[in-house]
């Protein structure tokens, strides 16, 4: 499939940008869809220069820079419209999404969250999964709606909780699911096939 007609997706994140990449990394190598933007509420953060070192547009929309939550989530809304996507992809975005983004996007919106929801919502998943001492989390891919990590479950991947796990060994493993599934997952709202893959 060629660029011109491969549906455009945009990115949002806030980190390091591990989630991103491989985005980034699977639209460069199978090209059956287009990361059109990454949008970032983090002017410095990491995953900028993943973007930049993937050709992908950059735009920035602090917080900071508006006088209130309602007025960034305009903003937010009109750069969407801007860029006009097929799907909004959240990738370690460390933002609540507000009404007006939500409302123009109902459906349309996919995150990753590294717990098998409805279980251990929210930010600090990995760890609430170890201190409730539960024998297995996972991920989850959902779609966003004005919960936290409360929207329509997609997809899952359960990984087991071993004996000596740190929050940091669990969640490493954990994103290593978070990878694959993420862009499995946004192959399917986009209506791809499955590229096969050994």
């Amino acid at each position: 499939m060629s660029d011109a007609a491969a549906p455009a997706i945009v990115v949002l994140a806030s980190g390091s940008g591990t989630l991103a990449q491989a985005i980034f990394d699977a639209s460069a190598a199978d090209g059956d869809f287009t990361v059109a933007a990454l949008i970032t509420d983090k002017p410095q953060a990491t995953v900028v220069q993943r973007a930049q070192a993937a050709g992908i547009s950059v735009i920035t929309v602090p917080v900071g820079d508006y006088p209130d939550r309602a007025d960034w989530d305009a903003a937010l809304a009109q750069v969407l419209d801007e860029v006009s996507p097929a799907l909004v992809v959240s990738a370690g975005f460390m933002r609540i999404l507000g009404a007006e983004v939500l409302a123009r996007y109902a459906g349309c919106i996919i995150n990753s969250h590294p717990s098998l929801l409805p279980l251990f919502p929210g930010a600090h998943a990995v760890r609430d999964a170890l201190a409730a001492g539960v024998t297995e989390t996972g991920t989850t891919v959902h779609l966003v709606d004005a919960g936290m990590d409360t929207g329509e479950v997609l997809a899952q991947v359960t990984e087991p909780i071993v004996p000596g796990d740190t929050e940091e060994s669990l969640h490493e493993r954990i994103k290593a699911h978070e990878r694959h599934l993420i862009v499995a997952v946004l192959r399917q709202r986009l209506g791809l096939s499955r590229k096969t893959q050994h």
